[in-house]
């Protein structure tokens, strides 16, 4: 077997988020996207006596838990709903098994953890607040479209109509810009040639208010009226209630929104969501949790936790909340708390925890702009509970260090990426303390990713 080889096989056991492997003359060779059951056909990337790697061509016979009907007709070929042929009580029951087969290894006193199950997303389906889409060709040379790049291609899009993620009024939304950008001839940004106007149409929808914001995101290549645009998203009938459209310039070579300047078109540059009893102000480019019906319930498992060994804070104590986004976490916890001290690196989301906190009449929270590493040497107070909600990829091992060296009882660290959570939790449990609960969380219904909360005690030993 060598690189280039084409071989088929069948899918053993898999491991977060879907990588698995296929045993072939008696070597296992690694391959990502795929499900347990499976018979897939691989092409070798990679080959050598310790280890071997394939890349999916395609699937030759589903798992014999793939017992659902896709509902987006661009299954197989968007790439990024690949679960939805399996029924969401099984999607679940995988994730579980995921995160459990990710940690177990590495939490010690397994003995004492609690595996708690995993908690459902209210919806499975239409669930997105966000989505960010762009303007290129179907295929080279091909008619205009606005959707999400193909599996395995950084040029070719599939088109948004059918997205299942998003609700109608998202859907419509789209429709109507695509239209309105080929009447009037407008021509999309070439990545490889650095020319063009259109780029990414950004859509957020809050899922509990129904509030709607859209940006349009082009070049300063050419001027452009767009009066009509407005005309016709505000005549669309829509359930929700359109709030404001903005149109962002974006001239950076990066295949991601770069806000480089900002103007209001119609209405407002922000929408409000609830959560949990909780007002929040979002922008355009504000951090919050796509799911919103999925956060309430996450950030209930962590306010349950925290209200689980509130009793050994003194006074209720100071609460840090250690990259803190907008805040929503720390606003939640303000009520058992004496005070609440919040670190994010982005300047916008502090401004805007600061706002919200204030809009929701809590006078114990503060927040900082800065990094986590440099910040708390800062703070004056310290911390009696501590909550880590890092990036995906986990806590800078300095920062970490100075984390664990205030040596508070009790933590709850919430991980978006859990391989970066068992990565993390070695430090952590070297430090003395271990794991008293594992609480996942699926906030992307449809898709491998899953959210997870851990309860950390502090033993002394």
């Amino acid at each position: 077997m060598k690189r280039g080889d084409i071989i088929q096989g069948t899918v053993g056991d898999t491991t977060f988020p879907n990588h698995g492997s296929v045993l072939y003359d008696n070597c296992k060779i690694k391959v990502k996207g795929v499900l347990p059951g499976q018979t897939v056909e691989l092409r070798i990337k990679r080959s050598s006596q310790e280890k071997a790697e394939g890349t999916l061509l395609q699937v030759l016979t589903p798992s014999p838990i793939e017992t659902a009907a896709p509902r987006c007709p661009q299954f197989g070929i968007c790439g990024s709903c690949t679960l939805q042929t399996v029924p969401y009580d099984a999607q679940l029951a995988l994730k579980e098994a995921h995160i459990k087969k990710l940690l177990q290894p590495v939490i010690r006193d397994t003995e004492e953890c609690e595996w708690r199950p995993i908690a459902a997303s209210p919806s499975a389906y239409e669930y997105r607040n966000k989505m960010e889409f762009t303007f290129g060709d179907e295929y080279r040379d091909g008619p205009l479209t606005l959707g999400q790049h193909k599996k395995g291609s950084m040029y070719d899009l599939v088109s948004a109509n059918e997205c299942c993620l998003i609700d109608r009024d998202v859907r419509a939304i789209v429709a109507e810009t695509l239209a309105y950008a080929k009447e009037q001839g407008l021509p999309f940004f070439h990545k490889m040639r650095h020319e063009g106007y259109l780029r990414h149409l950004l859509i957020r929808k809050a899922r509990l208010t129904g509030e709607i914001l859209a940006d349009i995101v082009t070049t300063t290549s050419q001027e452009h009226d767009w009066s009509g645009w407005v005309s016709r998203i505000t005549a669309l009938p829509l359930s929700g209630k359109l709030c404001g459209l903005l149109h962002t310039s974006n001239d950076s070579s990066a295949d991601t929104i770069v806000n480089e300047g900002t103007e209001t078109l119609f209405g407002q540059d922000f929408i409000t969501e609830e959560l949990l009893g909780l007002r929040f102000k979002i922008s355009a480019f504000s951090f919050f949790q796509t799911n919103s019906e999925g956060a309430e319930v996450l950030y209930t498992k962590v306010r349950d936790m925290v209200r689980s060994v509130a009793a050994d804070l003194p006074d209720n104590g100071v609460i840090f909340d250690l990259y803190s986004g907008t805040g929503t976490i720390g606003q939640l916890l303000a009520p058992i708390a004496r005070k609440v001290v919040g670190i994010e690196i982005v300047e916008e989301a502090v401004e805007a925890a600061t706002a919200n906190a204030s809009a929701n009449g809590l006078t114990n929270c503060e927040f900082v702009a800065g990094d986590v590493l440099r910040k708390i040497d800062e703070v004056a107070e310290r911390p009696d509970f501590i909550v880590l909600d890092p990036p995906r990829e986990g806590i800078n091992p300095k920062a970490l260090t100075k984390i664990l060296a205030y040596g508070v009882d009790h933590m709850v660290y919430i991980s978006c990426k859990p391989t970066s959570l068992a990565h993390d939790l070695a430090a952590i449990q070297d430090a003395g303390y271990r794991v008293r609960a594992v609480q996942p969380v699926d906030m992307f219904p449809q898709t491998p990713h899953v959210e997870t909360v851990v309860l950390l005690t502090r033993t002394g030993d």
